[in-house]
């Protein structure tokens, strides 16, 4: 194992600034972790959001052991260490290795990749099965504005009420043919994939490389939210990944770009194009137009083929407890996936024998993979047999840790960057002023960041609460453009009550 780099002062850019190579990327992970005023932060890729038990029961131990014993979602559906001590690295590097979370140290902080986390667990293998048997909350709030049924084989179409193909197979290819490309080793920490099951969650996320699925033998390959969209067969989709992104570090020389967003309109344009031509895509371009916002899944149960139930639950402003991220592993079949919104979706068992089988490490992985490490707790028995009566008791326990698990939570939609005290550039307790301002559940989604460079913000329509040394400025944000800031000083009721009528704006 080598030894982790040093942490690095910050020196994130402004928003939508060219990122200089010549000065390095201080994007944080494993291996490089990033020195905040909280003291070391460790940014985990867990590409998909997709743990396993064990892999999650290691996360929790370096988190007790090393840091805060707090877990920080991202909205990459990675995980954050904080409170870490600066000369961590060497073990917390030690401890992620042997759980499988880092299989190519050169890699560590490429494998960027966002999938649909329901993919395979509420809507068909293959397109066209079992389209009735999903059931999904009433959705308000923040999540009203839902995915809508569509053809499913319409590469024309934006959106589906669920997935028309399981996008997991391309998830293990792609993350297996990143680490194994030195040319990917070249692109930033910030560059990321997008994998779309065809229900356009993950395609309104603003990634430099998309795939979207079309049908069960059939994809659309997306860059940077271009209208332009190549298709390419379904089983070559994670190949022609990987070459766009080779094509834009081709394309970005030593220009500074990062992120495809950074090369000039013309390079931009002339992105689709050139991955056709390096794929053998003959088939002309497709108008698909890049949606203007996430369609995020509601939180609350969804069954599935089979009568399988997953849960989605949101995580208040994505911090979890060492407590509340046992109960999720205590929960779940066996895995769990992060999703980008800072919320978690566990499968939920058909049955749960008293004695379950331990957790294995990674899907798929090869006979001489390390052994399940010792010590882990054995998933609970005594869930009641009846499926509704389990899913029920999991959303009961969920919501009594302080999850998410209803649209009508006034958290839903809720989110903020760490803030003060654990950012220098923060200009308030961002979390603590979000918390005192919870209210009415809100037709928009708010983010709050305690600085103009809103660490984490989401995509789309959303509220934007920035703090400032004189008060916060409250701005509806939609279709990349900002309406005029109401300023509100460090009032806590005048505070509240003007974010909850800037969530609940229609004009």
């Amino acid at each position: 194992m080598l030894a982790a780099m040093s942490p690095t002062a910050d020196s994130s850019p402004a928003p939508g600034a060219a990122c200089a190579r010549s000065g390095g990327d201080a994007c944080p992970g494993t291996l490089r972790l990033h020195r905040a005023d909280d003291g070391a932060l460790a940014r985990i890729r867990i590409p998909g959001g997709v743990l396993t038990t064990a892999q999650a029961h290691r996360l929790r131990e370096a988190a007790e052991r090393l840091g805060d014993g707090e877990l920080y979602l991202t909205s990459r559906g990675n995980v954050q260490l904080r409170g870490l001590a600066d000369d961590s690295g060497t073990e917390l590097a030690a401890l992620l290795g042997a759980a499988g979370l880092l299989p190519s140290e050169r890699h560590e902080r490429v494998r960027n990749i966002v999938a649909s986390p329901l993919s395979g667990l509420d809507g068909p293998h293959a397109a066209g099965a079992q389209r009735g048997s999903a059931t999904r909350p009433h959705a308000t709030g923040p999540y009203a504005a839902g995915a809508h049924r569509i053809s499913a084989t319409d590469p024309r179409t934006t959106a589906a009420s669920r997935g028309v193909a399981d996008v997991r197979p391309w998830l293990t290819a792609l993350d297996a043919l990143i680490c194994g490309s030195d040319a990917a080793t070249a692109l930033s920490g910030r560059f990321l994939f997008a994998l779309d099951d065809g229900r356009g969650d993950v395609d309104g996320l603003g990634a430099d490389v998309t795939l979207i699925a079309t049908g069960p033998d059939g994809a659309l390959l997306r860059i940077a939210g271009h209208d332009q969209a190549v298709p390419v067969p379904f089983a070559d989709a994670p190949a022609a990944a990987l070459t766009a992104a080779l094509a834009f570090l081709d394309a970005a020389g030593d220009s500074g770009a990062w992120r495809v967003a950074d090369l000039s309109e013309r390079a931009r344009d002339a992105l689709p194009a050139e991955v056709a031509r390096r794929t053998g895509v003959t088939a002309p371009t497709v108008t698909r137009p890049a949606p203007g916002t996430a369609h995020v899944p509601g939180p609350g149960a969804v069954t599935g083929p089979g009568g399988r139930t997953a849960l989605h639950v949101g995580v208040p402003m994505g911090r979890l407890t060492a407590g509340q991220w046992r109960t999720l592993t205590e929960l779940c079949d066996g895995e769990l996936r992060l999703t980008p919104w800072r919320g978690v979706v566990l499968p939920l068992p058909e049955a749960h024998p008293a004695h379950p089988p331990a957790p294995s490490g990674l899907p798929d992985a090869p006979s001489d993979s390390p052994p399940r490490p010792s010590g882990l707790p054995d998933a609970p028995s005594g869930l009641p047999p009846d499926p509704a009566d389990r899913t029920a008791h999991a959303l009961r326990r969920l919501a009594g840790a302080g999850l998410v698990t209803a649209p009508d939570s006034p958290w839903a939609g809720v989110g903020a960057c760490v803030g003060r005290p654990g950012c220098a550039k923060a200009h308030a307790d961002v979390r603590a002023d979000a918390g005192a301002a919870v209210g009415p559940v809100g037709r928009l989604p708010v983010y709050w960041s305690g600085c103009e460079r809103r660490c984490g913000h989401p995509h789309g329509e959303w509220t934007d609460v920035v703090a400032g040394p004189d008060g916060y400025r409250i701005t509806r944000v939609r279709d990349g453009q900002r309406d005029a800031p109401v300023v509100v000083p460090h009032d806590p009721a005048a505070l509240a009550a003007a974010v909850a009528a800037a969530r609940s704006a229609t004009t």
